[in-house]
């Protein structure tokens, strides 16, 4: 398994609450502004997608990509920290 970064081990440490769309790996100021642009302010927003694409990774990660543009690095890294995240909280 690839390692992962500290932005992605302290999002998967402790509940979503309202952390912002940045807090998720893979998702900085660029695409944040764009997800922002777009409805997608808070990380539970991502989320809600990331679940009724019924946390399909082709699916989300397609979605990521004509959302904002995110590149495959991008897609991999939010796609595994949410996949994380619902792992360990739902």
């Amino acid at each position: 398994m690839s390692s992962t970064s500290q932005k992605h081990k302290d999002f998967v440490a402790e509940p979503m609450g309202e952390k912002p769309v940045k807090a998720l790996a893979g998702i900085g100021d660029v695409l944040g502004k764009k997800l922002e642009d777009k409805g997608f302010d808070k990380a539970y927003v991502v989320l809600g997608q990331f679940l009724v694409l019924k946390k399909d990774e082709e699916l989300f990660r397609d979605w990521l990509k004509d959302t904002c543009g995110a590149n495959a690095k991008q897609q991999g890294d939010c796609y595994g920290c949410l996949k994380e995240w619902c792992d360990a909280f739902l």
